[in-house]
């Protein structure tokens, strides 16, 4: 084995482009598609590999499990010269989907912005290293550029994460990027050009609306697309398995991955909470104040593993399950604990014999 390769092997998380190295170079070598300026393949190729198919004899694993129209209206908007903005419910696979398309086009999915309450105006366009502005004054060596502007120089792809959580000024500095694809550097007296394929792909959860509105300027530039919840309980199913057999893979996770079982109960659970009622839609429950999304439940499953690999026989058990709900739907609010408590008894109680042991080993934490 290669030092890359051990590198690689200690690395928490591989970016997609790296994860996935072997399919891109599958799709690559069998591309007959016309292959856009910039781009490493076609757009057929780019939604091969989002939503599986063969490349030669390559199989290439769905990366996004859902509406394939949608996927086909992301890509195309990255033939063009618009951006795109990709808003959902947290845990509808939104950066997920934002990484592949970047490393499937560009080969790179490392050009980030993270929004935050805290993001800068210097984060989108460019900053300075204020040593060698102290010493020399404004120089092109001291310009530090941002994930954007090395996108713009290269004709790669920029990914702009929570854009709703940004302050509407740093909003908006977008506005001039996305229109002219150039940012002006006054102090050098320079500009920068976007090179062809160059795209930002943005995500904007729709929990944060009205925290930071984008403004109507902003948002006529932006080719938007709503990605759904799973539209049913076996959809969710499969896009929970996927992914947690990926994250175990990953890990090294010394546990059985989770029974059909156990997934469809989860799913179950989380469905009922998220939507305020049961799947016969014969009773109504009450939802908890936190997000309880797919992402939750992957994230739910593989911590369960955890615990039956370290301080069980590693094969999931009831009382693995509970305590990853309990930590899942049962945050730091009161309320939580009161919802928690009435699905327990008013549902998941009255479930009968296959559904005893999870109710017992979740009613043993809420006394």
């Amino acid at each position: 084995m290669g030092k890359q390769a051990q590198a690689e092997q200690n690395l928490m998380r591989l970016p997609a482009e790296r994860l996935y190295a072997a399919e891109l170079e599958a799709l690559i070598a069998a591309d007959q598609g016309k292959v856009p300026a910039g781009w490493r393949m076609s757009p057929q190729s780019v939604l091969t590999f989002i939503c599986g198919g063969k490349a030669g004899n390559t199989v290439i694993t769905p990366k996004y499990i859902g509406n394939r129209r949608l996927v086909e209206m992301a890509i195309a908007t990255l033939v063009t010269d618009r951006a795109l903005l990709l808003i959902g419910e947290p845990g509808t696979a939104k950066s997920w989907l934002s990484e592949n398309l970047a490393a499937a086009i560009h080969g790179d999915s490392g050009k980030v912005v993270q929004g935050t309450a805290g993001t800068s105006e210097e984060q989108v366009r460019y900053s300075w290293n204020y040593a060698m502005l102290l010493a020399n004054g404004p120089t092109p060596e001291a310009l530090v550029r941002s994930p954007i502007m090395r996108a713009m120089e290269v004709g790669g792809i920029a990914r702009f994460e929570e854009i709703s959580r940004c302050a509407s000024e740093v909003q908006d500095a977008l506005i001039s990027i996305l229109s002219e694809k150039t940012i002006s550097v006054a102090e050098l007296g320079m500009e920068v050009s976007a090179q062809k394929g160059f795209a930002i792909i943005a995500t904007a959860n729709t929990r944060d609306r009205g925290v930071n509105d984008m403004s109507a300027a902003l948002k006529r530039r932006f080719n938007m697309i709503v990605l759904p919840t799973p539209a049913d309980l076996q959809t969710e199913v499969e896009i929970v398995k996927k992914r947690v057999a990926e994250i175990a893979a990953s890990y090294d996770l010394q546990a059985a991955l989770p029974a059909d079982e156990a997934l469809h109960k989860v799913v179950t659970i989380f469905r009922e909470l998220r939507s305020g009622m049961t799947l016969d839609r014969k009773n109504k429950v009450k939802s908890p104040g936190n997000a309880i999304s797919t992402a939750e439940a992957i994230s739910l499953l593989t911590n369960s593993m955890a615990l039956a690999a370290s301080f069980g026989n590693g094969e999931l058990s009831d009382e693995d399950l509970a305590a990853g709900l309990q930590g899942a739907i049962v945050k730091d609010d009161d309320k939580d604990q009161v919802v928690w408590k009435e699905y327990l008894d008013n549902v998941m109680k009255k479930r009968g014999a296959e559904w005893r042991g999870l109710y017992q080993a979740c009613r043993e934490m809420n006394p």
